[in-house]
């Protein structure tokens, strides 16, 4: 059972976080159906979307693992 803090807070118990792969920064929200309520995780983001198209570069996927990796885009190929 878990308890309403002063701040309206609530822990979400061990076994429901992992269920519902909740982690810190995930949205949830409540939904209410015939009078009682539940905790849905946000469905609507997906995190390959949100970050797909997030690094603005001409640069190739293997010239920037180059880079990440510490040796040069000539030593490519």
């Amino acid at each position: 059972m878990s308890k309403v803090t002063v701040k309206y807070q609530v822990t979400i118990p061990p076994r429901i976080r992992t269920a519902l792969n909740i982690m810190p920064g995930i949205e949830v929200d409540f939904q209410e159906e015939k009078g009682r309520f539940f905790l849905v995780k946000n469905p609507g983001i997906d995190p390959i979307e949100k970050w797909c198209g997030a690094l603005k570069t001409n640069r190739s996927p293997d010239e920037i693992i180059a880079e990440l990796r510490g040796y040069g885009v000539e030593s490519i190929g």
